[in-house]
């Protein structure tokens, strides 16, 4: 990592995860700043981090509640959950409160690296979005409303086209089915038909729609677009 240190707010109560996160992150250029409580952490927030690291199981404030406001004052931080709560229902609360990833304690650190650089990528292609989006050989053109694999061009249906316009724009950010119906249907449709539509987009995309490489699914909770190149 070149250039000024990326700051990061770790937001736990734990001490022995605050050294972990602070000694991990450390190795790689990033400059740590620290918060043991929600009261702190929106003081921290003064000192304008880049990103930030959430445990949602704080003494003082409710993690989901702290996240709503984090949201309200930083539309575009990228937020990355980080608890030891694996339930389905706290995931999807906190992906639809605005957190870009949710990994579940206990972690790795490579794993966790990596989802805080595609959290970064996700903020920089919104502030100033691509024309053209790449991953892999899959490309999208967004203003001329053509996907290609390779040089070959995919024909996909208005319907699939929208919900690949969805997944490019949030792409390397898991988005519930909730927010995907939203989207897509203003949230009146049963969630089958957003099964369907992933299943006949993967069928046009993916090499093995069996096994995908672009469209992946977070069981229980949505579907995330693998990140740009």
């Amino acid at each position: 990592m070149t250039g000024a240190p990326i700051k990061v707010l770790a937001i736990d109560d734990e001490p022995p995860i605050r050294k972990l996160l602070r000694m991990g992150l450390a190795t790689q250029g990033y400059e740590i700043l620290e918060a043991p409580s929600g009261k702190v952490a929106l003081e921290k927030l003064a000192e304008e981090p880049a990103l930030i690291i959430l445990d949602l199981g704080l003494p003082d404030i409710d993690g989901h509640e702290l996240l709503r406001t984090i949201r309200a004052r930083n539309e575009s931080i990228p937020i990355v959950v980080l608890s030891s709560r694996g339930d389905e229902a706290g995931k999807v609360k906190a992906l639809d409160l605005g957190a870009d990833d949710y990994i579940t304690k206990p972690f790795g650190m490579d794993e966790l690296l990596a989802r805080l650089r595609a959290a970064l990528r996700h903020q920089l292609q919104a502030q100033g979005e691509r024309p053209v989006f790449r991953t892999g050989d899959l490309s999208v053109d967004l203003v001329r409303r053509i996907v290609k694999l390779g040089e070959r061009e995919v024909k996909l249906s208005p319907k699939e086209y929208d919900l690949l316009r969805v997944l490019v724009q949030h792409a390397g950010k898991v988005l519930t089915h909730r927010f995907l119906l939203k989207e897509l249907w203003d949230e009146l449709t049963d969630a089958q038909y957003l099964r369907v539509y992933v299943r006949q987009l993967r069928q046009k995309i993916e090499a093995d729609p069996e096994r995908p490489q672009f469209v992946l699914t977070e069981t229980g909770i949505g579907y995330r677009l693998r990140a740009p190149d």
